[in-house]
């Protein structure tokens, strides 16, 4: 497998990327003193509102930069693709990100990104600084229920982000914000599948290798390895296998409330995603669980990977009410009442 990519240089690829995204999107983001590895919001941010951040390799979008905007983050600060930045650049983005009451860190249970993140905040404490942490372990096939903390963070990173942006607009305090993020994240479950590779520009090769008529079940966004390997699946039993998995590990009652977002890898087409909607929707109506507003298309990609993945968002009414607030950023808009 060649790398066939739209580029200029690999070691263009980010900067290139981020010059794009100020160049399309410039009225609603900006970068930090011209750092085009921090990106922050460029709608008015109303003082003492608690700070939302996050921090991650590039090579996902629209994660993490396209939910910088009003509802949502208000700072992200990136490294090259699937790496993660530095921690004097996080630092200097919640710098940029205190309005008075703190930041919240919320981000994906990857080392490089905990390591970096907890040295900024360590950082940022001698400027009287308050931070709270919270990463996101949503990926049920990346560790057992039962050592649950050392879960990946994928897609349902998605449904934290707005949670806590519109805890924020709410102006609850960052305590508050910590805690109901918290809790949207202990009701969210993830899980995958990929039928291809992608390509990081700066390797020029395939992150792992997949049979032609195979599928990897549970694979992690960066090519980490998954639970299994089958011939290649019908999409109902594809659903069925997902759905199975993830509501073993957060079953669900009659009467449940949930938000379910397919979500696209990065070469999947939206007729595909729309499909395995379709079945997840009938195994959920099946169970007498309602689905409220569904999301589907691409919300966490990997480069040019072939799969999907489906995550579950178990709701109550402060969590719904959370979920339909206002947000507008370069890649989510939700004006929903």
């Amino acid at each position: 497998m060649i790398m066939k990519k739209i580029m200029n240089a690999p070691d263009h690829f980010v900067d290139e990327t981020m010059e794009g995204i100020i160049a399309a999107y410039g009225d609603r983001v900006k970068l930090l003193n011209g750092d085009k590895r921090v990106l922050l919001t460029n709608y008015e941010v109303k003082e003492g509102k608690v700070g939302i951040v996050t921090a991650g390799g590039s090579g996902h979008l629209p994660v993490f930069l396209g939910y910088v905007g009003s509802g949502m983050l208000d700072g992200c600060a990136i490294g090259n693709v699937f790496a993660s930045p530095s921690y004097t650049r996080m630092a200097d983005m919640i710098r940029a990100c205190d309005h008075g009451s703190g930041v919240l860190c919320l981000y994906g249970n990857y080392g490089g990104d905990k390591m970096n993140l907890e040295q900024a905040r360590e950082d940022v404490e001698f400027d009287d600084i308050a931070t709270t942490a919270v990463y996101v372990g949503d990926d049920v096939c990346s560790s057992p229920k039962e050592t649950a903390q050392n879960r990946r963070g994928v897609a349902g990173m998605v449904y934290a982000f707005k949670i806590a942006g519109a805890a924020a607009d709410k102006m609850m305090s960052l305590e508050e914000v910590t805690k109901v993020t918290q809790k949207a994240l202990e009701n969210i479950r993830t899980m995958g599948v990929a039928t291809s590779p992608c390509i990081i520009p700066e390797v020029g090769t395939p992150t792992f290798q997949i049979g032609e008529n195979e599928i990897e079940l549970g694979m992690g966004i960066h090519g980490e390895r998954g639970i299994q390997v089958r011939e290649m699946m019908r999409a109902d039993d594809i659903a069925q296998v997902v759905m199975d998995n993830i509501l073993e590990d957060m079953p669900l009652s009659a009467g449940d409330e949930v938000s379910v977002m397919v979500n696209g890898l990065g070469a999947t087409p939206l007729e595909e995603q729309l499909i395995i909607f379709r079945k997840v929707s009938q195994i959920l109506s099946e169970k007498g669980v309602t689905v409220y507003m569904p999301h589907i298309g691409e919300f966490a990609t990997s480069m040019e990977m072939s799969g999907l993945s489906v995550t579950v968002f178990k709701l109550d009414e402060e969590l719904k009410e959370l979920l339909r607030a206002p947000a507008v950023t370069p890649f989510y808009t939700n004006l929903n009442k």
